[in-house]
């Protein structure tokens, strides 16, 4: 008589079979275009009498988007570096050169001088759905190429970068991923990049974090064409506050706070001379703001130059004032 386990084994084996085929699969088809990275940074020796520079190093992934050596990676790989190396699965080792960088995104892109090389390519992250497969590749501790799987845990998170701003449309994973990592792909079970690894939470087991493929692939373009991402500014210092609500209700303002104007920047590029300090911004031309993200999210590249009006509330009283956004340089 046959044990009930060894049927419900035998029943799953195809299964089983076909999710390790998948990953299998996915690994030989991206392993190759996945690269590790050794960044050199110069820090000082603040013990030290004569203060002397130090060599730090800092390790990460990244993954070759095209023939002519294109590599994305994190923006905190190879930040401030003044040395970077790439090493290909197949043992060879070139220095690269910095094309452009974006710490509001955390992306980056290298180049390297090199022929036959492999390359993947930006799936659509839209289409992304909660449960599919998740595949990273990466160099976790330096162990090279190392391949984790899991699921898309979850869509549309928040992450806020190093440089203060909000990364929107974040994918959430539970594909094992540690330091030495970022940099490095999430793929679909068809080998097309979905996300960039960019962050985990050190206390906890199995929350990861990619930036979405469509971000990457619009803010790699931009890097590559440009050397960077352009976005505006309006020159002011600004913090988050709660809405009185009565002051809510009278103006039947639909958010519950804005963004109080700390201060003015004099003379500078943007044109914000109707600004005053303690003005509550609420609105920029039709669009509700409750918060400083609100604001970074408004000013990219499509409102530098242009005139645009701010709802304002000044000594308990809304009006209207025109400013001109500049390029942050």
């Amino acid at each position: 008589m046959d044990h009930p386990n060894n049927n419900i084994i035998e029943q799953e084996a195809p299964l089983l079979d076909a999710y390790s085929k998948t990953i299998v699969g996915v690994a030989k088809k991206v392993s190759d275009a996945v690269v590790q990275i050794k960044a050199s940074k110069q820090q000082q020796n603040r013990r030290s009498r004569n203060r002397r520079s130090q060599q730090a190093f800092g390790t990460g992934s990244g993954f070759i988007i095209s023939t002519d050596g294109f590599i994305v990676t994190n923006s905190h790989v190879i930040h401030q570096a003044n040395k970077i190396e790439v090493m290909l699965q197949d043992g060879r080792q070139f220095l690269a050169r910095l094309i452009g960088d974006d710490p509001a995104t955390d992306l980056a892109v290298i180049q390297i001088d090199s022929d036959h090389l492999s390359t993947i390519s930006f799936g659509n992250s839209d289409t992304l759905q909660v449960g599919q497969i998740a595949v990273a590749v990466g160099n976790p501790y330096g162990f090279q190429y190392s391949v984790t799987a899991g699921v898309v845990s979850a869509l549309g998170r928040t992450l806020r970068s190093n440089s203060g701003r909000l990364i929107d449309n974040v994918i959430q994973t539970d594909a094992a991923l540690n330091p030495g990592n970022s940099g490095g792909p999430l793929v679909n079970s068809h080998g097309e990049v979905i996300g960039v690894n960019t962050a985990i939470i050190q206390t906890a087991q199995g929350i990861c974090f990619a930036v979405a493929s469509n971000l990457a692939e619009y803010v790699v373009s931009k890097l590559i064409m440009d050397g960077k991402v352009k976005r505006a500014y309006i020159g002011i210092s600004g913090q988050t506050i709660p809405l009185n609500p009565r002051t809510q209700q009278k103006y039947q303002l639909a958010k519950r706070s804005a963004v109080l104007i700390q201060g003015v920047e004099p003379d500078g590029a943007a044109y914000n001379t109707a600004l005053q300090k303690g003005d509550i911004i609420i609105q920029f031309n039709d669009q509700a703001i409750h918060s400083i993200d609100d604001l970074h999210r408004i000013l990219d590249e499509t409102t530098i130059g242009k005139e645009a009006k701010l709802s304002i509330l000044r000594a308990g009283k809304l009006g209207k004032v025109n400013i001109i956004p500049a390029e942050l340089a």
